[in-house]
This record gives structure tokens, C-alpha cells and sequence, in this order.
């Protein structure tokens, strides 16, 4: 056994079906009594849901977060607080509302409650990512964990089958990274394993045609898994290219993961052969890497970086971000590597996709 460290998050966890009904429950337990309500604008009727849900500890909604927390929309959502007076946050949604919620708690060090409604899983890590003038900078500070979090299945089953997918898939994506990490330990590497296989397990029932509280249950278990391991081990050159994607060109975020997985996994494959053998385990599958591909395809994800907008000009320049600030990654990545890689994903490439 190797010496190794492990620091657990702290963020209380709820997980079954109709949890939300204990939110108010919760903001009492935290002392709130004037909670702001955030979400997406296409999320703004389920915010009112919970608004109700807070009943008079609510104070109001604001409806504009947006994909890789813009500091323009967080710079509105703090004159809210201020303006409202409030003492604590709730966040209804996905990545972009739970990244309101954390760019607000580490300005003002207001309480958070979060309610998922996708897998992204970025609710259980202390990551806060946010955009400005086409750059995105990620910083880790406990100050962004939310100290509350209510998985509820019922939120997730009105989630369309394509977009969970790719949410899973996102989710995923934390745990592969999570298991080459090098201040990886075997407790995160359990939970990586474990939140993997219920993944794709749940993505491989769903492409089936199997989609019920079950089904939902399973990946919403493994979203939570899979996040939980972004948060207690570093990130790598997958993350990196997609903080520096999204910063840059406002991809999808799901998406991004989706399409960038097998690509990064295959060029990390020939030095983490642990995480392989982890994987395959995972996946049932003696190569992981093509079964990740052949998946997207099953799927319907798109097919590479360009049919989500990506332009092919930007290749450069998001190669010159990564060697600018890199992230820690167990195969260090040359410029014309990185090249390859980014040109295979934007054109959706079967070549390089080798068998591991």
C-alpha cells in the first residue's frame, strides 16, 4: 500500500425520492430566514416550486444564471442579495446554477442549499469556475462547498433522455480523472469505481429504452459518487481542456465532457494501466476507452467539438492556454499532441480511439 492522504468535504447530503420537501426543513436547520432562490431562466418555474417549498423564508427568485458563471451575471445576482437582503441561497439545477450559487457564497459567505436537477455533480466539490472576457478561471476554496445538498429523484425524471446522457457522461468524466489523479488515495478510487459502473450502468439502461425512478435513482446515485471524487483529488488535462473550451468558445458544458472523454482517456491510457484495469472493471469492458466511444455513439451525442460550435481556429488558441497554466496530468502533453487531440475531437475522429 502506498502512503497517501484524504481530506473529506463536509456538504450534508440528502438522497431519495421527494427530498425537496425537506428544504424548508433544512434552511430552518441552517438559521435562514431570507433566502434567495436561483436558477436558469428555463428553470425559473421549478424556482418558484421552491420558493413555495421555502414558503415565508423565501424572499425571491433571480432567473439568469448561465453556463460557465459569467461575472457580468454574478455581479446581478450579488445586487440581488443586497438588494433583497438575503441570508442564504438555494440553487434549482444544473452546473450554471450551482455555479451562481458558489460564485455568490465566496463573496459573501452566505449558506448554500442545492437541489440538482442534472448529473454534473459540480454540487459536491469546492471548484468554483467563472468566465470573464472570453477567459475562465477555476480556483478551489472550500468557501464555494455548499453546505446543503438534496439529491431528490423525482427532480431528474422529467430530464430528457439525450440531456441526461450527456449530464452523465459529465459526471463520469470527474471520476476517470479522479482515478489517474496524483494525490489520488483507495477511498476516492473506490467511489470513482463505484460511481462509474452505476453511470454507465444507468446510461446503458436508458439507451435501451428503460426509463423510470429506478433508472434515475441509479445515475443520480453515481452523479453524486463521481462528483464527490472531482472534489477531493485534483484535475487534469480533461478538465483543463474544458474550463479553457467553454471559456473561450461558450461550448455546452456537458457536451464538452461527452465528446472530449475518450479522447484524453486514450492518450493518458498507456500510463495509468491501474485506472484501466479499474475502469474495465467499471465497464465490463476489456477496452474502456473504445467502449466510452461506441457509447457516445449509441447515444446520439454529438459527434465532435465542431457540431457544438466550436471553430476550428480555436484549436490554437486553447493549446496555448493549456501549456500557458496546465493542469497536473499523469502523461505531460507536447504542443503537436495536444494539436491532435483537440483536431480529432473537433472533427469526431475514430482515429487514436486504439484499443488500451
Amino acid at each position: 500500500m502506498q502512503p497517501f492522504s484524504y481530506e473529506q468535504n463536509a456538504s450534508r447530503v440528502l438522497f431519495g425520492n421527494g427530498t425537496r420537501k425537506r428544504l424548508k426543513a433544512e434552511a430552518e436547520r441552517l438559521g435562514l430566514a431570507r433566502v434567495l432562490v436561483l436558477s436558469t431562466a428555463a428553470q425559473c418555474e421549478i424556482a418558484e416550486q421552491m420558493r413555495s417549498l421555502l414558503g415565508d423564508l423565501a424572499v425571491g427568485v433571480f432567473s439568469e444564471a448561465a453556463m460557465h458563471t459569467p461575472v457580468t451575471v454574478t455581479e446581478r445576482g450579488m445586487a440581488c442579495v443586497r438588494e433583497l437582503d438575503a441570508d442564504g441561497v438555494v440553487a434549482i439545477g444544473g452546473g450554471s446554477t450551482v455555479g451562481l450559487g458558489k460564485a455568490i457564497a465566496i463573496r459573501t459567505g452566505l449558506p448554500q442549499i442545492v437541489l440538482p436537477t442534472t448529473y454534473a455533480g459540480s454540487e459536491m466539490t469546492p471548484l468554483i469556475g467563472e468566465t470573464f472576457l472570453g477567459v475562465k478561471k477555476t480556483q478551489r476554496t472550500s468557501d464555494a462547498l455548499p453546505e446543503v445538498v438534496i439529491y431528490d429523484v423525482d427532480l431528474t425524471l422529467s430530464l430528457p433522455i439525450p440531456m441526461s446522457v450527456k449530464s452523465a457522461l459529465n459526471a463520469m468524466a470527474h471520476a476517470i480523472e479522479a482515478l489517474y489523479a496524483p494525490d489520488g488515495n483507495p477511498i476516492t478510487a473506490l467511489a470513482a469505481e463505484e460511481g462509474v459502473r452505476a453511470v454507465f450502468s444507468g446510461i446503458s439502461r436508458l439507451s435501451l429504452g428503460a426509463d423510470d425512478g429506478e433508472v434515475r435513482s441509479e445515475l443520480l446515485y453515481g452523479a453524486w459518487l463521481c462528483g464527490r471524487c472531482l472534489g477531493e483529488v485534483s484535475m487534469g488535462l480533461h478538465h483543463k481542456l474544458c474550463h479553457s473550451l467553454g471559456g473561450a468558445f461558450n461550448l455546452p458544458h456537458a457536451e464538452m465532457h461527452a465528446i472530449l472523454l475518450p479522447y484524453v482517456l486514450a492518450f493518458n491510457a498507456p500510463v495509468i494501466p491501474d485506472a484501466i484495469t479499474r475502469l474495465r472493471h467499471a465497464l465490463r469492458s476489456d477496452d474502456p476507452v473504445r467502449t466510452l466511444f461506441q457509447l457516445q455513439r449509441t447515444c446520439a451525442v454529438p459527434l465532435g467539438l465542431r457540431e457544438i460550435g466550436m471553430p476550428v481556429y480555436g484549436v490554437t488558441q486553447v493549446v496555448d492556454q493549456v501549456l500557458a497554466n496546465p493542469y497536473k496530468n499523469p502523461r505531460e502533453p507536447k504542443r503537436v499532441e495536444l494539436e491532435t487531440l483537440l483536431l480529432r475531437a473537433w472533427a469526431g475522429e475514430a482515429e487514436g480511439i486504439a484499443a488500451r
